[in-house]
């Protein structure tokens, strides 16, 4: 099997991505049509408003992921899965029809939104860990970008999709479609062979474990360094939902099918770089730095295009560079932490990524609504040159390593460390020596007792 997909080749996570694909398909058909119904049918184009409905849906991120990871540490996580994502397709369920009823109104979509965040804040960290059980530690970081590449491989079909349901019969039947695709994962996930999950560690129950996880967080620089970025670009940078409906209506005067367009041509790129990420074997920090500035640079680029087409087609580099960063960030948290703090910390690591959002979403309306929609694109861009810069610079300064151009049958940048004055980088090296020893010990444990 190609090095791409080699963790098709495990039956849980056969079942489990071939049931994602399904529900991320009808996830982002819901965001489309959530967007779509905002802007035209319950405001007149108000950015503000849009702005204000993906923040909701966001904001309990902030709040809820804490516990949300504490618990996904704790309990059985294939369990916790089943439950939010029966609850997820109930709200999409009821949604669907006060839109199909002609009683929705623009505070009932704010109420749903929140309330879909609150299930969403509990669904997140179980979800991101519980790839780890399906597949062996040495796939996880194929497992993880295999996950981007089925939730853009959705981004082609979702989108373009709604834009044409909403043409042809409104709204309500996107988020009706999206309620009974839920039933996909809960299937798979009750169909999965229990004995070959590869069980991690549970937390035993104990005072401070939150805390715990901070501190954990705190003492790792390499963690720090990729929270700030995902922060940094995920408030100001990942607002596609409403910078492609403002760019797509204000700007070049599309309908809903145009806009739906636009996101599936975003996915191009963003499924491209899932694809290259489930290649590699060890994402790194640098990897997380260099994504970011260069999905900063193509941004800057979209937002000057003149022509939709040309909006269109600068938005698959957008995808794919954002995507490399997402995915390398992922991955690199991921598999360096000890399975038993996996799901606090990266429940910490979107409560900063996804919980950015509400923070970002109504800046970024306000700013495109007051100075034009290509300013919504565009501050999105500075502030991730800026922040990848500085990230740059500042490991540069304290991981004391040094850039060296090459030449090996191809011309590449090597990075090569050098022994830090504080011992940091040591530290955090060893650290993640230990974790990696551990997880094949735990493996190796898995198999003898199967």
């Amino acid at each position: 099997m190609s090095p791409t997909f080699a963790s098709l080749k495990y039956y849980n996570y056969r079942i489990w991505f071939a049931a994602a694909l399904v529900a991320n398909v009808g996830t982002w058909m819901q965001r489309i049509a959530q967007d779509w119904l905002v802007l035209t049918e319950l405001t007149n184009n108000s950015g503000t408003a849009v702005g204000f409905v993906t923040g909701l849906q966001f904001l309990p991120v902030l709040f809820l992921s804490p516990y949300a990871g504490l618990l996904a540490d704790r309990v059985d996580r294939r369990k916790l899965l089943m439950t939010t994502q029966g609850l997820m397709g109930l709200l999409a369920t009821l949604l669907g029809v006060f839109t199909l009823t002609g009683i929705v109104e623009l505070w009932h979509v704010y109420v749903f939104a929140f309330l879909l965040g609150c299930v969403a804040a509990f669904d997140n960290p179980a979800r991101q860990v519980f790839v780890s059980e399906m597949v062996p530690a040495e796939r996880l970081a194929n497992a993880v970008g295999l996950n981007s590449a089925s939730f853009n491989a959705a981004r082609l079909i979702g989108p373009g999709v709604a834009g044409l349901l909403i043409a042809a019969v409104g709204s309500g039947w996107a988020f009706i479609i999206n309620g009974v695709s839920f039933a996909a994962t809960i299937w798979a996930m009750s169909r999965m062979r229990q004995r070959e999950l590869q069980r991690t560690p549970r937390a035993a129950r104990s005072r401070g474990q939150i805390r715990e996880g901070i501190r954990y967080v705190r003492h790792r620089s390499d963690i720090l360094v990729i929270m700030v970025i995902a922060c940094v670009v995920s408030t100001f940078g990942l607002n596609f939902q409403l910078t492609s409906a403002l760019m797509a209506t204000e700007v070049f005067g599309k309908d809903a099918a145009g806009y739906g367009i636009l996101g599936s041509i975003l996915a191009i790129g963003s499924l491209s770089g899932a694809l290259v990420a489930a290649r590699r074997t060890r994402p790194r920090v640098r990897l997380v730095i260099g994504a970011a500035f260069m999905f900063g640079v193509f941004a800057g680029v979209m937002a000057l295009m003149p022509t939709y087409e040309l909006y269109a087609l600068m938005s698959i580099p957008v995808g794919f560079f954002s995507l490399t960063m997402m995915t390398a960030a992922n991955s690199t948290i991921q598999m360096s932490v000890e399975p038993e703090m996996r799901g606090r910390v990266m429940a910490l690591y979107l409560v900063v990524f996804v919980g950015a959002t509400p923070v970002g979403s109504p800046i970024v309306g306000w700013i495109a609504e007051v100075f034009g929609a290509r300013w919504g694109v565009g501050v999105g861009a500075i502030t991730a040159i800026a922040v990848s810069l500085s990230a740059a610079l500042w490991t540069k300064r304290h991981w004391n390593y040094r850039v060296e151009y090459t030449w090996d049958r191809r011309p590449h940048l090597e990075v090569i460390y050098d022994a830090d004055r504080d011992g940091t980088l040591e530290r955090d090296r060893e650290q993640r020596e230990q974790t990696a020893d551990a997880m094949r010990v735990q493996q190796l444990q898995h198999k003898q007792v199967s």
